[in-house]
């Protein structure tokens, strides 16, 4: 088959690579029918995550259906059309009772496209298939489904829900990627008073406003000033760090309120700098952490029923064996515009951008 393998900081191929086949009882191996990337690649490709071996196939979100499963594989069978989360889960473990499956220690957490074979191949491998799959309403188009394997979970899980967002808070997201954009679209579930997005790229400002942002700031003109005038003076309730870079975590503890949260949900591949000498008295609670995924039941069935408008994040498609096109295109955002790409399903000749109706 035909994989998206990572041979070492800046290089990469989509090229041949084994078969995968049946490893352990609890396994099942996936057809994959429409995958995407995500800013943790691109980070990948740059070093940033030295676990990753050369020679491993990237990729850890995907859409497809089930060709084989192991013997003790209960909750699918082949022909089922599944959604591969980015968490693989034992669910024996402490982590796993607990319903933290991203730290998972009996063979789980981020494994995919990480510590093993990821899904931007023709097939891909899936370890404890019984909750690291999920399966899909035949009404809900692989485009859509496929951003529920990450981008959602996590904007909701270590973002919105980490930062304890409720009603009528003020929410600020830093950056408007699509981990922030989903940050967007999934605080608006608790009723805040108002959103502000903020970022240095006008059109995802726009993306932002669209999604319902009710203000959006630009990053390089001083936007805790505008939270500050915003809120009388205290700053916003909830700040969730979206980027991944210092500058932009100490911009979110310049502007959290006293009492406040900072959920910070970015990659960093840098150290940040904490101001303990100015947060040490405001009380300000700040959180860390990797996806659990255990939302994903639920985000699933208000997909379904048109509650998240995933799909208004996708601006470009792709055939899966267009990998290389792809991933310059996504890495190339502030060019492109590019927010989601996602490879598979219809096959085209050119690129075809989808949009919200």
């Amino acid at each position: 088959m035909k994989g998206y393998v990572f041979h070492g900081p800046g290089q990469s191929a989509w090229e041949d690579v084994p078969d995968p086949g049946i490893k352990e009882a609890t396994d099942a191996i996936v057809r994959v029918d429409a995958v995407t990337i995500c800013g943790t690649d691109l980070h990948i490709l740059k070093g940033d995550v030295p676990e990753v071996r050369p020679g491993t196939v990237l990729g850890h979100e995907a859409v497809g259906e089930i060709v084989d499963v192991g013997g003790d594989v209960r909750t699918v069978r082949p022909g089922d059309r599944v959604l591969v989360s980015c968490i693989t889960a034992c669910g024996r473990c402490r982590y796993c009772r607990e319903s933290m499956y991203g730290q998972c220690r009996g063979g789980g957490g981020w494994i995919l496209g990480h510590l093993i074979d990821g899904t931007q191949a023709e097939y891909v491998r899936v370890p404890y298939a019984d909750l690291s799959v999920h399966r899909l309403p035949s009404a809900l188009d692989s485009k859509d489904a496929v951003l529920l394997a990450d981008i959602f979970p996590t904007s909701y899980e270590v973002g919105v829900l980490n930062g304890h967002a409720r009603p009528g808070d003020t929410v600020a997201v830093v950056g408007a990627g699509p981990i922030g954009l989903a940050a967007v679209v999934t605080a608006q579930l608790f009723a805040p008073e108002r959103i502000i997005a903020v970022d240095i790229a006008a059109s995802r400002l726009e993306a932002a406003k669209q999604l319902g942002a009710d203000a959006v700031a630009d990053a390089e003109e001083a936007p805790e000033q505008l939270i500050a005038d915003l809120t009388d003076g205290l700053g916003a309730d909830v700040v969730v760090e979206a980027v991944g870079v210092p500058e932009t975590f100490e911009l979110c503890t310049r502007m959290v309120r006293p009492g406040g949260h900072v959920a910070n949900v970015g990659v960093h591949g840098k150290p940040a700098t904490l101001h303990l000498e100015d947060l040490w008295i405001k009380n300000v609670t700040i959180t860390t952490g990797l996806v659990d995924t255990y939302s994903t039941p639920t985000l699933l069935r208000m997909a379904a029923a048109g509650r998240l408008p995933t799909g208004q994040l996708v601006t470009h498609a792709f055939p899966l064996n267009h990998m290389e096109e792809a991933y310059d295109v996504f890495a190339r955002a502030a060019d492109t515009g590019a927010l989601k790409v996602v490879l598979g399903g219809e096959q085209h000749e050119e690129v075809v951008p989808f949009r919200a109706a």
